[in-house]
Protein backbone atom coordinates (compact mmCIF):
# COMPACT_ATOMS: atom_id res chain seq x y z
CA UNK A 1 0.00 0.00 0.00
CA UNK A 2 3.02 2.26 0.65
CA UNK A 3 6.35 1.76 -0.25
CA UNK A 4 9.23 3.91 0.33
CA UNK A 5 12.68 3.75 -1.73
CA UNK A 6 15.58 5.15 -1.04
CA UNK A 7 14.27 8.36 0.53
CA UNK A 8 16.81 11.13 1.60
CA UNK A 9 15.70 14.23 3.74
CA UNK A 10 17.18 17.37 4.97
CA UNK A 11 17.08 20.08 7.81
CA UNK A 12 18.94 22.83 5.66
CA UNK A 13 22.60 20.79 5.14
CA UNK A 14 21.74 18.11 8.41
CA UNK A 15 20.71 15.15 6.53
CA UNK A 16 17.81 13.34 8.86
CA UNK A 17 17.09 10.22 6.48
CA UNK A 18 19.95 8.47 4.62
CA UNK A 19 18.56 6.39 2.04
CA UNK A 20 15.34 4.87 3.79
CA UNK A 21 13.14 2.16 2.02
CA UNK A 22 10.30 0.53 4.21
CA UNK A 23 7.04 -1.23 3.12
CA UNK A 24 3.19 -1.08 4.83
CA UNK A 25 1.31 -3.35 3.27
CA UNK A 26 -2.57 -2.76 3.30
CA UNK A 27 -4.10 -3.54 6.74
CA UNK A 28 -0.91 -4.11 8.52
CA UNK A 29 0.15 -1.80 11.76
CA UNK A 30 4.26 -1.32 11.17
CA UNK A 31 6.24 0.69 13.31
CA UNK A 32 9.36 2.74 13.42
CA UNK A 33 11.34 2.44 16.68
CA UNK A 34 14.43 4.56 17.79
CA UNK A 35 15.79 6.86 19.82
CA UNK A 36 15.35 10.38 19.45
CA UNK A 37 16.91 12.00 16.47
CA UNK A 38 16.67 8.97 14.29
CA UNK A 39 14.55 10.34 11.52
CA UNK A 40 10.94 8.63 12.65
CA UNK A 41 9.20 12.00 12.38
CA UNK A 42 10.80 13.19 9.47
CA UNK A 43 9.86 10.17 7.72
CA UNK A 44 6.13 10.49 8.78
CA UNK A 45 6.53 14.42 7.74
CA UNK A 46 7.99 13.32 4.42
CA UNK A 47 4.96 11.07 3.35
CA UNK A 48 2.26 13.20 4.80
CA UNK A 49 4.11 16.02 2.51
CA UNK A 50 4.95 18.44 5.27
CA UNK A 51 8.64 18.04 4.71
CA UNK A 52 10.09 17.65 1.02
CA UNK A 53 12.32 14.67 0.13
CA UNK A 54 15.44 15.59 -1.44
CA UNK A 55 15.45 12.17 -3.31
CA UNK A 56 13.90 8.70 -3.46
CA UNK A 57 10.14 7.64 -4.11
CA UNK A 58 7.16 7.52 -2.11
CA UNK A 59 4.60 5.46 -3.68
CA UNK A 60 1.06 4.81 -2.23
CA UNK A 61 -1.14 2.26 -3.96
CA UNK A 62 1.17 2.40 -6.73
CA UNK A 63 1.13 6.50 -6.99
CA UNK A 64 4.42 8.66 -6.77
CA UNK A 65 3.33 11.14 -4.08
CA UNK A 66 6.66 12.14 -3.36
CA UNK A 67 6.27 15.65 -4.67
CA UNK A 68 2.85 15.88 -3.89
CA UNK A 69 1.16 18.50 -2.02
CA UNK A 70 -0.09 17.48 1.82
CA UNK A 71 -4.16 18.74 0.68
CA UNK A 72 -3.32 16.03 -2.44
CA UNK A 73 -2.10 13.50 -0.01
CA UNK A 74 -4.78 13.72 2.44
CA UNK A 75 -7.27 13.47 -0.33
CA UNK A 76 -5.92 10.29 -0.89
CA UNK A 77 -6.56 8.93 2.12
CA UNK A 78 -3.42 9.14 4.43
CA UNK A 79 -3.89 10.95 7.86
CA UNK A 80 -0.90 12.67 10.23
CA UNK A 81 -1.81 12.38 13.80
CA UNK A 82 1.25 14.55 14.62
CA UNK A 83 3.68 14.45 18.15
CA UNK A 84 2.61 16.68 20.52
CA UNK A 85 -1.38 16.22 19.67
CA UNK A 86 -1.26 20.05 18.11
CA UNK A 87 -4.82 20.13 18.59
CA UNK A 88 -6.03 24.03 17.87
CA UNK A 89 -5.91 25.47 21.10
CA UNK A 90 -7.89 28.32 20.61
CA UNK A 91 -11.27 26.29 18.99
CA UNK A 92 -13.97 24.18 19.98
CA UNK A 93 -13.41 20.50 20.13
CA UNK A 94 -16.42 20.41 18.11
CA UNK A 95 -14.55 22.82 15.77
CA UNK A 96 -11.49 20.66 16.07
CA UNK A 97 -12.83 17.74 14.48
CA UNK A 98 -14.55 20.05 11.59
CA UNK A 99 -11.15 20.91 10.88
CA UNK A 100 -10.69 17.36 10.40
CA UNK A 101 -12.91 17.00 7.59
CA UNK A 102 -12.85 20.29 5.98
CA UNK A 103 -11.88 18.45 2.96
CA UNK A 104 -15.25 16.31 2.50
CA UNK A 105 -18.23 17.42 1.37
CA UNK A 106 -20.42 14.12 2.09
CA UNK A 107 -22.36 16.09 4.74
CA UNK A 108 -24.94 13.04 5.87
CA UNK A 109 -21.22 10.31 6.47
CA UNK A 110 -19.36 12.86 8.07
CA UNK A 111 -22.44 13.54 10.53
CA UNK A 112 -22.45 9.89 11.28
CA UNK A 113 -18.87 9.92 11.01
CA UNK A 114 -19.05 12.66 13.86
CA UNK A 115 -21.52 10.48 16.23
CA UNK A 116 -18.67 7.52 15.76
CA UNK A 117 -16.21 9.69 16.85
CA UNK A 118 -18.38 10.76 19.89
CA UNK A 119 -19.66 7.15 20.80
CA UNK A 120 -15.38 6.20 20.47
CA UNK A 121 -14.78 9.16 22.79
CA UNK A 122 -17.61 10.27 25.28
CA UNK A 123 -15.80 12.64 26.90
CA UNK A 124 -15.49 14.62 23.57
CA UNK A 125 -18.99 15.01 23.41
CA UNK A 126 -19.73 16.49 26.60
CA UNK A 127 -16.79 18.73 26.41
CA UNK A 128 -17.60 19.61 22.09
CA UNK A 129 -18.07 23.31 23.22
CA UNK A 130 -14.78 23.61 25.18
CA UNK A 131 -12.13 25.27 23.79
CA UNK A 132 -9.40 22.48 22.94
CA UNK A 133 -6.70 23.78 24.85
CA UNK A 134 -8.18 23.39 28.29
CA UNK A 135 -8.43 19.84 27.94
CA UNK A 136 -6.56 17.06 29.49
CA UNK A 137 -3.52 15.98 27.88
CA UNK A 138 -5.32 12.68 27.17
CA UNK A 139 -8.36 14.33 25.84
CA UNK A 140 -6.10 16.26 23.34
CA UNK A 141 -4.96 13.07 22.54
CA UNK A 142 -8.11 11.67 21.98
CA UNK A 143 -8.78 14.66 19.88
CA UNK A 144 -6.13 14.17 17.61
CA UNK A 145 -7.00 11.20 17.05
CA UNK A 146 -10.67 11.91 16.39
CA UNK A 147 -9.67 14.64 14.13
CA UNK A 148 -7.58 12.69 12.01
CA UNK A 149 -10.23 9.98 12.04
CA UNK A 150 -12.51 12.77 10.45
CA UNK A 151 -10.82 12.64 7.20
CA UNK A 152 -11.81 9.06 6.62
CA UNK A 153 -8.25 8.04 5.91
CA UNK A 154 -7.16 4.88 4.62
CA UNK A 155 -4.07 4.98 6.13
CA UNK A 156 -2.63 7.18 9.16
CA UNK A 157 0.50 8.15 10.59
CA UNK A 158 1.02 8.23 14.58
CA UNK A 159 3.67 10.12 16.16
CA UNK A 160 4.48 9.53 19.35
CA UNK A 161 0.48 9.01 20.67
CA UNK A 162 1.75 7.96 24.21
CA UNK A 163 3.90 10.95 24.78
CA UNK A 164 3.23 12.79 27.94
CA UNK A 165 0.63 10.26 29.03
CA UNK A 166 -0.23 9.56 32.21
CA UNK A 167 0.43 5.25 32.37
CA UNK A 168 -3.07 4.83 32.55
CA UNK A 169 -3.86 6.29 29.32
CA UNK A 170 -0.92 4.49 27.26
CA UNK A 171 -2.59 1.12 27.46
CA UNK A 172 -5.71 3.00 26.05
CA UNK A 173 -4.20 4.75 23.47
CA UNK A 174 -2.85 2.04 22.37
CA UNK A 175 -5.79 -0.41 22.05
CA UNK A 176 -7.21 2.90 20.23
CA UNK A 177 -4.57 2.19 17.35
CA UNK A 178 -5.48 -1.49 17.34
CA UNK A 179 -9.15 -0.77 17.42
CA UNK A 180 -8.28 1.65 14.13
CA UNK A 181 -6.48 -1.16 12.17
CA UNK A 182 -9.30 -3.54 12.91
CA UNK A 183 -11.32 -1.53 11.20
CA UNK A 184 -9.55 -2.09 8.32
CA UNK A 185 -7.01 1.05 8.32
CA UNK A 186 -3.50 1.08 7.63
CA UNK A 187 -1.22 1.97 10.25
CA UNK A 188 2.53 3.30 10.69
CA UNK A 189 3.12 4.08 13.80
CA UNK A 190 5.93 5.97 15.59
CA UNK A 191 6.79 5.58 19.35
CA UNK A 192 8.87 5.67 21.93
CA UNK A 193 7.36 2.88 23.87
CA UNK A 194 9.19 0.48 21.69
CA UNK A 195 7.85 -2.27 23.97
CA UNK A 196 4.65 -1.72 23.43
CA UNK A 197 5.03 -0.83 19.97
CA UNK A 198 6.25 -4.06 18.94
CA UNK A 199 4.12 -6.09 20.65
CA UNK A 200 1.12 -3.98 18.98
CA UNK A 201 2.69 -4.24 15.57
CA UNK A 202 2.71 -6.39 12.69
CA UNK A 203 6.40 -5.49 11.67
CA UNK A 204 8.49 -3.14 12.44
CA UNK A 205 12.01 -0.74 11.50
CA UNK A 206 14.77 0.13 13.93
CA UNK A 207 16.50 3.57 12.85
CA UNK A 208 19.55 4.97 13.83
CA UNK A 209 21.02 7.90 12.37
CA UNK A 210 18.11 8.44 9.79
CA UNK A 211 19.14 4.93 8.64
CA UNK A 212 16.82 1.17 8.65
CA UNK A 213 19.56 -0.96 10.47
CA UNK A 214 17.39 -3.72 11.78
CA UNK A 215 13.60 -4.89 10.21
CA UNK A 216 11.37 -7.70 11.22
CA UNK A 217 8.35 -8.69 12.76
CA UNK A 218 7.25 -7.29 16.28
CA UNK A 219 8.41 -10.84 18.18
CA UNK A 220 11.60 -11.05 15.96
CA UNK A 221 12.75 -7.24 16.87
CA UNK A 222 11.69 -7.76 20.78
CA UNK A 223 13.49 -11.26 21.01
CA UNK A 224 17.07 -9.49 19.32
CA UNK A 225 19.97 -9.16 22.03
CA UNK A 226 21.18 -5.62 20.32
CA UNK A 227 17.43 -4.05 20.35
CA UNK A 228 16.50 -5.58 23.87
CA UNK A 229 19.68 -3.83 25.34
CA UNK A 230 19.47 -1.23 23.76
CA UNK A 231 16.11 0.10 23.44
CA UNK A 232 13.74 -2.59 25.87
CA UNK A 233 15.71 -2.13 29.14
CA UNK A 234 17.66 -5.45 28.74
Amino acid sequence: MLEIEGLNCYYGKIEAVRNLSLKVEKGQLVTLIGANGAGKSTTLKSISGILPASSGRILFEGEDITKASARTILDLGIAHCPEGRRVFPYMSVQENLDMGCFRRSDLKQIESDLEGIFDRFPILKERRLQMAGTLSGGEQQMLAIGRALMSRPKFVLFDEPSLGLAPNLVKTTFDIISEIRDQDVTVLLVEQNAYAALALCDHAYLLESGEVTLQGTGEELKGNDYVREAYLGG
